[in-house]
């Protein structure tokens, strides 16, 4: 009977760590061949950059291939269904930008969950909002241009890089609190919003800080505020919306990263490990300032939290202020 007892012991203690020496057999295993990390939109932009940046990292520190996928259309769209539907394997790695929150409500349908379809790695960066007006306006602070716009119900308009985009629900955001009588006029990109307050075509503007900081620092533009919960390194003098009194006005963009809801825990660990790794390389956070970005690298857990209360947050925009796709 001992020996019997033995034996059962013996069998049913490997049994139960069969488990955790095949999770950590894959860990170790993984990756074992080149990992496609897709960005939904075309090469230059932010979040292509940022793929590229982290991709070389984990390239050199996994010692396998991370390479960037560009799959462009649909306005992020293509590729972020592209990426839902690939295998649940580690060798995918969607790059999310905060379209990867904002797409689901602005879009009658889309073929991909933000939250049931994907599961978080690491937010990586996040980018404020700058709100900016024409020197020619008169106001210097945003409690002054809120009552500048009062008193002239219509008369103006903000710039923004395209309908959908998060310096468009900004300024949505803003209009709708204070039930402001503002048009919107979106452009193709931050850059020709940006003319067109230089130029006071559009009087008031809200930028990305990559193509907000130099019209600034030339005196072109006037920076009032940043969305952001704190000022930023890139804007340190410009004081954030909530320190103007506005709480309920904040947000800013975010590049992060996911894969294919039921990836392996263990793969999430490491690949999440590597992404905060890269970027709190000292190198790494520099190039990160000359992007405008705030660097982050945070937990998984920490990451699908912020993608479920925004998605929640834009939705609630879109719709009050029936934002419709152009």
């Amino acid at each position: 009977m001992k020996l019997r007892r033995r034996a059962f012991l013996r069998l049913a203690t490997g049994t139960a760590a069969l488990p955790a020496l095949s999770r950590v057999a894959t860990a170790q295993a993984y990756p074992s061949r080149p990992v496609r990390v897709i960005v939904p939109f075309a090469p230059g932009g932010v979040t292509d950059v940022m793929a590229r940046l982290v991709a070389g990292k984990l390239s050199e520190q996994m010692n396998r291939p991370f390479y960037v996928e560009n799959v462009v259309g649909g306005s992020g769209n293509m590729g972020m269904a592209q990426a839902a539907k690939a295998p649940a394997d580690g060798y995918t790695i969607l790059t999310a930008f905060s379209s990867y929150v904002i797409n689901p409500s602005l879009f009658d349908q889309v073929s991909f969950d933000p939250v049931k379809d994907f599961d978080p790695l690491s937010l990586a960066v996040t980018s404020t909002t700058v709100i900016v007006v024409n020197p020619a306006v008169q106001a210097k602070t945003i409690n002054e241009l809120v009552a500048l716009v009062r008193a002239s119900p219509g008369k103006f308009s903000y710039a923004s890089a395209g309908t959908g985009t998060t310096s468009h629900l900004a300024g949505e955001q803003l209009r709708l609190a204070f039930e402001l009588d503002i048009v919107h006029v979106p452009f193709s990109g931050g850059a020709p919003a940006m003319a067109a307050v230089v130029a006071g075509h559009t009087p008031i503007g809200m930028g990305n800080p990559v193509v907000a900081v130099p019209l600034i620092r030339d005196g072109q533009i006037r920076p009032l505020a940043v969305t952001s919960k704190e000022r930023t390194q890139t804007m340190p003098d410009v004081p954030t919306m909530t320190e103007g009194g506005y709480q309920e006005i904040a947000g800013d963009s975010f590049v992060g990263f996911v894969v294919p809801a039921g990836t392996p825990k263990d793969i999430i660990g490491l690949l999440n490990r590597e992404i905060v790794r890269t970027i709190a390389a000292p190198d790494m956070r520099e190039r990160l300032a000359t992007l405008g970005c705030e660097p982050v690298g945070s937990t998984p857990e920490e990451f699908g939290q912020r993608i479920r209360l925004e998605s929640v947050t834009w939705a609630k925009v879109i719709k009050a202020a029936n934002i419709r796709p152009q």
